[in-house]
């Protein structure tokens, strides 16, 4: 069995018995990201614009107290340009910094709907113009990695300042792999609230 089927059978089935199964639903997340990419140093736009994402984030299950006590996510976003858009399943663990303040990191696996490689050949117009375009991601899916800024107002409610990279990381797939960068901002409704401290 090769290492890309394995991850994708580990974490699909975690998804499917996590999420069914255990249905304390801790959070919902609703928010809008922004495309970004390096170049050569600087950051710049995208080639892909905007998502609308929302996430529901479950209560921690006493299985995982051993990586920490993450919670458990779903996530979907839409891209409203026709661009990638993509779901998935990943942990987050969450950490108070401060009076009503906490960071969130967080890991994953989606699969997307965007372009993984360029279909014209190399060196001719048509690819050039088809990769200025087009974020090239090399594989139908991918690794998430994500790290968030909350604030906290009130007993249900803040805001989370983040970012996301989504990538396969040479190891769901091997060749092109031009990644996904994006930064956002979303609305977090807690149904048993636990405020940072």
């Amino acid at each position: 069995m090769n290492l890309k089927l394995l991850a994708t059978t580990v974490l699909a089935a975690v998804g499917l018995l996590v999420a069914p199964a255990y249905a304390g639903v801790d959070e919902l997340r609703i928010g809008a990201v922004h495309n970004v990419r390096l170049d050569h140093g600087d950051l710049v736009d995208g080639k892909e614009g905007d998502n609308i994402e929302a996430e529901l984030v479950f209560d921690s299950p006493d299985f995982l107290n051993i990586l920490g006590s993450p919670r458990p996510y779903l996530v979907g976003s839409g891209n409203l340009e026709g661009n990638t858009s993509f779901g998935g399943v990943g942990l987050l663990w969450r950490w108070n910094i401060a009076h009503h303040w906490a960071i969130e990191p967080g890991f994953g696996y989606i699969i997307h709907n965007g372009e993984r490689d360029n279909p014209y050949p190399d060196g001719t117009p048509q690819a050039a113009a088809f990769e200025d375009e087009h974020q090239l991601l090399g594989s139908r899916d991918l690794f998430r990695t994500t790290l968030a800024l909350e604030r906290e107002f009130g007993p249900h409610s803040g805001v989370q300042l983040y970012y996301e990279h989504m990538s396969h990381g040479q190891i769901l797939d091997r060749g092109r792999n031009q990644g996904f960068d994006a930064v956002g901002l979303r609305y977090v409704w807690r149904f048993n609230p636990d405020p940072a401290e």
